[in-house]
């Protein structure tokens, strides 16, 4: 069927209505003259809907069920763009789609169509190895503990903490949490005993396991023996890129374990791996939002900003500076951006509540223009109920009036952390597209495989590299012009931990 409409799908003379051109990519090739596409016309229209597949938009816009009976899919499709192009004006947001939303959804079709090599052989080794970790932490636990139980059961370690051993720190928290095994409280516990850290090592080691390290070789396609994720445009409210079947966004990064996951991925033999990796993107968009001038001159003249935030923080110059102060400077620098509380920063750092209070409120009298920047954008939210990014993708956040601290407090948080979120999302997508067509344009061998939130992954053959490293440097970093400079960090390796 796709084949016989090859040549009308190929000519950009004929305009042509779709629900999710991702398809095309994937199974048809070539398609031009896409006018509308409903499914992105959905997302942008309302980011926070959870499904925009075909049948929950007809559902929700023309309060109909498809029936499956032929023709009717174009039919609902006809009916359905001139309500949400509509939308999409009225928000404007036609620029989001097309500069951004609808160029990327061919690039994401042909990542996906590619996929991504994984070496299974590393992985079993690694799943036997991980297995005896289990079992050596399991048997640490019970010794802990003075008898065996089930580890996984949350019940039955609830009565070995708070029943056998006593470890109750339940009159600090309410009813409903007085037995919880979450990850906080057992962080929490893990303070005064062993036995809750090795569970969180247990928790980590398996989840991993499972989620990973067995079921990647599963998910090898036979034919091409390759990964091949999904790629979505369309789930993410604050407009970042999902990826599922498998999820390869949630391998941890600055474990050793989610190290060890990430050598499994490789290149294709005799080629290599190219990594380009925004750093620290969203500081620096809030240095555009905010136009902070200690900010703005940190970035413009290659400052490290967390040694910088430390000097003005704490009163440390960089000479004497210790890793303890670079490492609080680093929390407060991106707990700003994600509203973080002086309860939450003392979590972090595990100081006193009031001293993170005053390393807030001293980080806000030097950086008094992220201040001045903050408090307007959660009055303009207020005052309208949604936010915006920089290039107009725009998010509904109706909770920030609620009359519930919780949803308020949720919803103010949400405000300010989308802008900057979103806007580096969108700068990502829009140096995927520009790397995409110099790909094309120059008839290069090489290949975007993957991106993870600032990072996108390249497979490459040797004789490309320089070019290819050209190529990706150029886009990332001028694609978009802010008041500070975007850089990338580029590391080449065999495989996606071993890079330099």
């Amino acid at each position: 069927m796709l084949a016989a409409l090859g040549e009308f799908l190929a000519d950009p003379a004929r305009p042509k209505i779709v629900h999710d051109p991702k398809l095309f990519a994937l199974l048809a090739g070539p398609i031009r003259g896409i006018s509308h596409a409903t499914m992105l016309y959905s997302y942008l229209a309302r980011p926070t809907s959870p499904q925009h597949d075909l049948p929950a938009v007809v559902l929700r816009h023309l309060n109909a069920t498809l029936s499956g009976a032929p023709g009717e899919r174009a039919d609902q499709l006809q009916r359905l763009v001139a309500l949400l192009r509509s939308e999409v004006e009225a928000q404007e947001l036609a620029a989001a789609y097309e500069q951004v939303d609808a160029p990327l959804a061919k690039v994401l079709g042909e990542m996906e169509r590619h996929g991504i090599r994984v070496d299974p052989a590393a992985l079993a080794a690694m799943s036997l190895t991980m297995e005896s970790e289990i079992r050596a932490l399991e048997r640490r636990i019970w010794e802990l503990a003075g008898t065996e139980f089930n580890v996984n059961s949350s019940q039955q370690l609830a009565e070995i903490l708070f029943d056998k051993m006593n470890l109750g720190t339940a009159a600090k928290r309410s009813r409903a949490r007085a037995r919880s095994t979450a990850v906080d409280v057992l962080t929490e516990l893990g303070l005064v005993h062993e036995l809750p850290r090795r569970v969180l090592e247990f928790r980590e080691i398996a989840k991993l396991k499972s989620t990973y390290v067995d079921a990647l070789p599963k998910l090898i396609d036979p034919h091409s023996g390759r990964l091949h994720t999904r790629l979505s445009q369309t789930v993410a409210a604050t407009g970042r890129l999902s990826s599922s079947d498998p999820n390869l966004q949630n391998i941890p990064v600055r474990t050793e374990l989610g190290r060890q996951i990430r050598a499994a991925f490789i290149a294709e033999p005799g080629w290599t791996l190219l990594s380009a990796d925004y750093s620290q993107i969203e500081l620096r968009v809030m240095a555009h939002f905010s136009e902070d001038p200690v900010l703005l001159e940190a970035f413009r003249s290659g400052q490290d900003i967390h040694s910088r935030t430390a000097q003005e923080v704490f009163g440390v110059g960089p000479i004497g500076q210790t890793a303890e102060h670079r490492r609080a400077a680093k929390v407060i620098n991106f707990g700003i951006i994600y509203g973080l509380s002086p309860f939450g920063l003392a979590q972090n750092l595990g100081i006193d509540q009031k001293e993170a209070a005053r390393f807030i409120a001293a980080y806000f009298e030097r950086y008094s223009g992220v201040k001045r920047y903050l408090d307007r954008t959660l009055e303009e939210v207020r005052r309208t109920g949604f936010t915006r990014t920089l290039l107009g993708r725009r998010r509904p956040i109706p909770e920030i009036t609620s009359p519930q601290f919780n949803l308020r407090n949720l919803a103010e948080r949400t405000a300010l952390n989308t802008p900057l979120q979103g806007t580096a999302a969108d700068i990502i997508k829009l140096a995927m597209i520009a790397i995409h067509r110099q790909l094309d344009e120059q008839k290069l061998r090489s290949r975007m495989i993957l991106q993870v939130h600032d990072e996108l992954l390249f497979e490459v053959p040797p004789e490309e590299l320089d070019r290819l490293r050209a190529i990706v440097r150029d886009a990332m970093e001028n694609v978009y012009a802010l008041r500070v400079p975007l850089v990338v960090d580029i590391k080449v390796g065999p495989n996606w931990r071993d890079m330099e």
